[in-house]
């Protein structure tokens, strides 16, 4: 099989020729034809995630050690099943969820593997999708994206799954709440698509880019504001007669944290989804004052996962941006991702790579 590794954090990754992988008991082998590009990648590849005043977590000590294939957002075929692998069949397109726990402890048992404390991330701590090949352990894994543009289906394992239980965790809104979505690339779109979808219109798109704000709005957000602007936070309450209930951070920064929480009404939800890095200071009086809750969303369950796969396949979730690119182009995506140049979500194309001839 072909993979695209890392070798050196921070470095290209490098085109790679390995034995494809025999699935073992319940274990299917799928054959990638479509991989996203997620933010997290990113991460990855650079080797840590910023924790903020000169802190780093390095992804070494996860496990995550080179030579290593990322990628988590992987749809394909079902190409050989082991022994004991029972659900699907061979050429069986599937979905799959790549946030697998240990599958043992309680956390698991109650469905919420992605929380897992001794986890079998695809992509993460076990070799990701991008790659011709890789091993599932479990058919239960695998969903069927059927009616749905394979490209996009990818992308429904991450930033579909991410926004989606992001939005989960808001408080009951009403008809004159406003949400906003901090962040306007992959995670983003599919937040304000979802919103959409759930018949919620009041929605403020809030970025950096002029242009992606535009596609925002385009998706279906009401208004955009470029936070860079001095009077964001003014202009943001007065769009929403200061009743935002619900901010979405889908960035994860300092700056879009502070505020996120200085836009809320009482009683509002920030919802933190995304892993750019940094700390951030809060009094803590006005949290109890102002009844907020500031909690951490980290992508989603397997069961969440069916439903954003039944949602789109429902027709009311309008897809979200995708560019598909040759798998061969991990590199120029990745760089251009980390420049802030996708919007979007970027899909590679794993279905014309030909890997017979691996050793």
């Amino acid at each position: 099989m072909l993979s695209y590794e890392i070798v050196e954090h921070g470095k290209p990754l490098q085109a790679k020729f390995r034995e494809t992988p025999e699935p073992q008991g319940s274990e299917v082998l799928i054959r990638i034809t479509r991989s996203g590009v997620c933010h997290s990648d990113l991460h990855i590849w650079e080797g840590f995630f910023d924790l903020g005043g000169g802190k780093r977590f390095y992804v070494k000590d996860r496990g995550c050690i080179p030579p290593f294939t990322t990628g988590h957002e992987p749809f394909g075929v079902v190409e050989k099943l082991g022994p004991d692998a029972k659900g699907v069949k061979v050429g069986d397109k599937r979905v799959v969820y790549p946030w697998i726990g240990c599958g043992k402890c309680a956390v698991c048992e109650a469905g919420h593997d992605n929380l897992c404390l001794a986890p079998r991330f695809v992509g993460v701590l076990r070799p990701g999708a991008y790659s011709t090949h890789i091993v599932v352990p479990d058919s239960k894994y695998l969903i069927d994206a059927s009616g749905i543009d394979e490209a996009w289906a990818a992308t429904l394992a991450c930033s579909g799954l991410t926004a989606y239980s992001g939005i989960g965790k808001l408080p009951e809104l009403r008809s004159r709440d406003w949400v906003m979505v901090l962040g306007c690339g992959g995670l983003g779109m599919a937040a304000i698509s979802m919103l959409r979808a759930r018949g919620v219109t009041n929605i403020i798109a809030c970025d950096v880019d002029a242009d992606k704000l535009q596609r925002a709005c385009e998706q279906g957000a009401a208004k955009g504001v470029d936070t860079r602007q001095a009077d964001a936070l003014d202009q943001i309450k007065a769009i929403s007669d200061g009743a935002i209930a619900g901010a979405l951070d889908f960035v994860g920064m300092p700056a879009t944290a502070n505020l996120g929480i200085a836009a809320l009404a009482k009683g509002g939800h920030y919802v933190l989804c995304g892993l750019f890095g940094g700390e951030i200071t809060l009094p803590l009086p006005p949290i109890a004052q102002r009844g907020i809750s500031v909690r951490g969303s980290y992508v989603g369950n397997l069961q969440e996962l069916r439903e954003v796969v039944a949602l789109a396949q429902s027709g009311k979730l309008k897809p979200s941006p995708v560019e598909v690119r040759a798998a061969s182009e991990v590199n120029r995506s990745m760089q251009e991702l980390l420049e802030g140049r996708v919007t979007g979500r970027v899909v590679l194309d794993f279905e014309s790579e030909r890997a017979d001839e691996a050793v």
